[in-house]
């Protein structure tokens, strides 16, 4: 990771709905978010154990994302 790259976590129900990421913009839900970076960022997905997964994002475009999210 380089300090200009954002890691955002995600974490998963048994179900496989997102409960838990980060940098969420308060109008979005986990699951609505998640799925708006796996549309525009999924090429940088991470699966890890534990129902977990990371998005990688570059700090510069987490804004873009977030407000366009939140349009």
């Amino acid at each position: 990771m380089t300090p200009s790259e954002v890691v955002i976590h995600a974490r998963y129900a048994p179900d496989g709905t997102c409960i838990e990421i980060g940098e969420r913009p308060a109008s979005l839900t986990p699951q609505a978010w998640f799925r708006y970076l796996y549309e525009n960022i999924g090429q940088t997905a991470q699966a890890l154990a534990g129902g977990r997964l990371i998005f990688r994002v570059a700090a510069s475009e987490l804004p873009k994302l977030q407000g366009g999210a939140s349009a």
